[in-house]
């Protein structure tokens, strides 16, 4: 993919230099306890954690949702649903696999007929149904059926429909699994499971790593793309252009990995960096991409 993309290129010989300047060797920052549920029972963490996942897009519709105070949107609706969790629990199987529109946007802080809200809902109820189906209504039963592997559990999370991830390149699939490779490193954060091989999970592939990488000097977009994100057009989910940023960052990431193959860091811990670099004020004045879709 990166070397087909026509709208989007790697700096290569701007990754060596830029990946001994990343400060890989200091702790990664692990997930925010006013944001994340870190307590409690394996069961209830799972819970939160595939939850949680399970809605973890939209960024195409972030500016219009109604935010917390000096939060993001992702931030928004984690610590919206992390404050359902420590009011009332977990919702269990049955009942994400019924849950709707307005008992999600009650639960989040939303306005009921915000599109996104619907999004939610369906993608909960499929998850719901999975749990329910496949795994007797335990969430733990989720992880532990991964036999300690992040990339079966990401596996399996890919082919439910709440976690699916796969673009069409040129007249080839192009899979992604954004949301359900994030699942597995969140709950490996988070102390719920230890992977055997959380090493060979990707970069996360959204819109902000690629904007970092964009304005860090690694990836280049071609100048009709970097007008159209700047005018906050649109840019369509599964459009060459859209492919081509994922992709390169992904690989971008995995070439960054690589010139700092002794440090023991995966793209995992690459792409958390990054992606709480975009945090900052000079990435957020900037415009990034953005598109209306369930993969981020």
């Amino acid at each position: 993919m990166a070397a087909r993309a026509r709208n989007v290129s790697i700096e290569h010989e701007a990754i060596p230099a830029y990946a001994a300047g990343l400060p890989l060797a200091a702790p990664t920052a692990g997930p925010d306890p006013q944001a994340h549920l870190l307590d409690g029972e394996q069961e209830e963490l799972a819970a939160f954690w595939l939850t949680l996942d399970a809605i973890n897009f939209g960024s195409g519709w972030f500016p219009t949702l109604r935010k917390r105070s000096g939060r993001s949107g992702y931030y928004t609706i984690a610590t919206g649903l992390r404050d359902r969790f420590a009011a009332a629990g977990p919702w269990t199987a049955s009942e994400l696999a019924r849950i709707d529109v307005r008992e999600v946007a009650g639960a989040l802080g939303q306005e009921p007929g915000h599109e996104l809200m619907a999004l939610f809902a369906s993608s909960l109820n499929d998850l719901g149904r999975h749990v329910a189906s496949d795994h007797g209504g335990e969430f733990r039963a989720v992880v532990d059926g991964a036999g300690g592997s992040a990339v079966a559990l990401a596996g399996e999370l890919a082919g439910w429909d709440c976690f699916a991830d796969t673009s069409t390149y040129d007249g080839f699939p192009v899979p992604f699994f954004k949301r359900a490779q994030i699942a597995a490193a969140d709950l490996a954060d988070a102390g719920v499971v230890r992977w055997r091989d959380r090493d060979r999970l990707t970069m996360f592939a959204d819109n902000l790593v690629p904007h970092v990488l964009r304005l860090d000097g690694i990836l280049r977009f071609a100048p009709g793309l970097i007008a159209r994100i700047e005018k906050g057009e649109l840019i369509e989910h599964g459009s060459p252009e859209e492919v081509e940023i994922r992709a390169c960052a992904l690989h971008a990431v995995e070439l960054i990995v690589a010139e700092r193959a002794g440090l023991s860091r995966c793209a995992a811990d690459v792409d958390r960096l990054l992606w709480n670099r975009g945090g900052g004020p000079s990435y957020k004045s900037s415009p990034r991409h953005r598109s209306r879709s369930t993969a981020y």
